[in-house]
């Protein structure tokens, strides 16, 4: 079983900057893509940032421009850089992991979410 434990968020105001970050612990064969996303009340969870193990990254238009995701693969660890922060992004913000186990069986596993609140 593998846990993916999220620290970072909290109140900020509009144009300041928070790092997410989301460490992972249990045993695994491997973690290959790290992943951001978020939700809003009524909103469907959309992808914020991607990064692949090989450290390739990809981000919804969004946030392009602002975020930054990064991760250390020593302490199996992804983070989310969020600069210049808008009211629009407030959310819980959602680590995902896709692991491959022991057996060689993919999954997926989420952390419990972090709230980020943007005041305007």
């Amino acid at each position: 079983q593998v846990q993916l434990v999220e620290s970072g968020g909290g109140l900020v105001q509009a144009g300041g900057s928070l790092r997410l970050s989301c460490a992972a612990s249990g045993v695994m064969y491997r973690i290959d893509d790290m992943g951001w996303y978020r939700q809003s009340p009524g909103k469907q969870r959309e992808l914020v940032a991607v990064t692949t193990s090989g450290g390739s990254a990809n981000y919804a238009d969004s946030v392009k421009g602002r975020f930054t995701i990064s991760r250390d693969n020593a302490k199996s660890t992804v983070y989310l850089q969020m600069n210049s922060l808008k009211p629009e992004d407030t959310a819980v913000y959602y680590c995902n992991a896709k692991i491959t186990g022991l057996r060689l069986i993919p999954s997926d596993s989420w952390g419990q979410g972090t709230q980020v609140t943007v005041s305007s």
